[in-house]
């Protein structure tokens, strides 16, 4: 499994956004900028709304990619390809990233709307520069 490279560990830590694409049922990208977060475990995590057609696509077909861009420096970019593994309880990660960008991503949420967590397992890692 490829590595996520300590030289571009700021964007992996920084409260930005990630570019998130998953593929629709007609085979077609979907693209959706959100929060993210770089766990203890050192894996890439994601709390989503299991009612939105991002995590809909995600529990249908696993393969994502995550694209991270410098906004120092826009030509410096991170993207990891891989496989989406999706855990019905998303509560307890929708905290850890509450607690990341000091707002509750619940709040997005209708009443009755459920979260999954979602952890990335990268199959590719590209960087530009290269790491």
């Amino acid at each position: 499994m490829p590595t996520l490279p300590d030289s571009y560990r700021d964007l992996l830590t920084a409260p930005g956004v990630v570019i998130l694409t998953t593929i629709n049922p007609d085979g077609t990208p979907q693209t959706s900028a959100l929060w993210f977060l770089l766990d203890e475990d050192g894996k890439l995590k994601l709390s989503l709304n299991r009612s939105r057609q991002k995590a809909k696509n995600l529990e249908r077909n696993p393969n994502v990619t995550l694209f991270f861009i410098d906004l120092n420096n826009p030509y410096r970019t991170l993207e990891v390809r891989g496989k989406a593994v999706v855990d019905p309880d998303g509560s307890a990660l929708a905290e850890k990233v509450s607690a990341k960008y000091g707002s509750r991503v619940q709040d997005n949420d209708r009443p009755g709307e459920q979260r999954i967590a979602v952890t990335i397992e990268p199959t590719k890692v590209n960087t530009f520069p290269p790491a």
